[in-house]
């Protein structure tokens, strides 16, 4: 049995890191308290703050994968993720400074009532059907957050790989911000290194690499694809802090959420499943795991009934609205569509499971390393600093 870890946004998660590196960097906007384990003032001392986002490195994986000795070396703590603990969340948080309660975007699969359509909300591409909207005129229909960068007082940019630096997700993500493609890990600190060198203007630069995570879905967390691509970045890493060494340079390191491994023996699929099915409004939303679930109101009992007499050994069953109040996704006030973005029940998952629908004409595939739910593994994430 696998413990379990709800987020914290009072101190010791990432949207407090948010707050601090904000907080450091100029913003007046002070809607959380700043984490406790790294406050503004000691960040606002260093003319560059840098967050290097680590997509899917977990507290668990750089701790057991040795062969990062230059990231442990700086390990500082850990910190929480937000529900639920996935990319489409936790990088809005990090690129927004906002909880999800806030910014609203709630999972992977996301139904949005403004165009009647499910998104997958990071390409903003439809999962069923033709597009009725275009990527590019998506954001300012369905978004009504500034970036983080519209609220900090001094030069920002954003580095990300060259395929996703100008998707229409990462522009909107970036207003405020210059925005720097790279192909290749070793790109993306070579431009890190030339925009933090001693005698440039203050900056504050996020730069963000998907690799660990891509091979962790793929392969797995303990795969040696997964564990290659650590020590490829921690190499960089190591070899960035020494020259950077005398730039007055806070550069810290963490990442969106973490990553446990389910077996294909652990993956409900809702079409052995067909009662289920038919209880619902739409396909299932979020995450595999944790799926946000619309139920009409008339079925809702034998929703219930259904989800724990067959279901009970793999998934929590929670009213959507339980969890908004509970303060899972952050404190209020919430996001006016957060309710509508959550469904009525959420599936969180248990132990190792996972529950996946497909539609007819999806491409399937596997997933060995998922995310998304609220076991340690997942949402506990390691923070890296160093002030060189």
């Amino acid at each position: 049995m696998s413990s379990t870890l709800l987020p914290d946004y009072a101190g010791g998660g990432i949207v407090n890191l948010m707050q601090s590196v904000a907080t450091a960097c100029g913003s007046t906007r002070a809607r959380y308290p700043e984490l406790a384990a790294l406050s503004a003032a000691q960040l606002a001392r260093a003319r560059h703050v840098v967050l290097l986002v680590i997509d899917g490195l977990g507290l668990r994986t750089l701790a057991r994968h040795t062969a990062s000795p230059h990231l442990q070396r700086y390990l500082l703590g850990s910190m929480t993720s937000v529900f639920p603990s996935t990319t489409a969340s936790a990088i809005t948080t990090l690129m927004t400074g906002l909880a999800p309660a806030q910014h609203g975007l709630t999972g992977w699969h996301m139904h949005m009532d403004e165009i009647d359509q499910t998104l997958s909300i990071l390409p903003l591409t439809p999962r069923l059907g033709p597009a009725r909207m275009l990527p590019d005129e998506l954001p300012a229909r369905l978004f009504d957050h500034q970036s983080l960068s519209q609220t900090l007082d001094r030069e920002c940019w954003v580095i990300a790989p060259r395929s996703i630096v100008g998707s229409a997700f990462n522009a909107w993500h970036a207003r405020g911000a210059q925005t720097l493609g790279y192909n290749g890990l070793p790109g993306m600190f070579a431009g890190l290194g030339e925009l933090l060198q001693a005698d440039a203007r203050p900056r504050y630069v996020y730069a963000y690499t998907p690799d660990l995570d891509s091979f962790s879905h793929h392969y797995g967390t303990d795969s040696r694809q997964a564990q290659q691509a650590l020590t490829d970045l921690d190499s960089l890493f190591g070899a960035l802090l020494r020259r950077l060494r005398g730039s007055n340079t806070w550069l810290l390191a963490t990442a969106d959420h973490g990553f446990i491994d389910s077996p294909t023996r652990r993956v409900i699929d809702l079409a052995d499943h067909p009662q289920l099915a038919a209880l619902l409004l739409r396909p299932l939303c979020g995450e595999r795991r944790a799926a946000y679930c619309y139920v009409a109101p008339d079925n809702r009992p034998a929703f219930e009934a259904y989800v724990r007499r067959h279901l009970a050994r793999a998934t929590h069953l929670y009213a959507s609205e339980r969890l908004i109040a509970a303060g899972w996704f952050g404190p209020p006030p919430h996001h006016p569509r957060l309710a509508a973005r959550v469904g009525d029940y959420t599936l969180v998952m248990k132990d190792n499971w996972t529950i996946k629908d497909w539609l007819p004409g999806e491409k399937r595939y596997t997933m060995v390393g998922v995310h998304g739910g609220i076991s340690t593994n997942e949402m506990r994430v390691p923070l890296v600093a160093v002030h060189v």
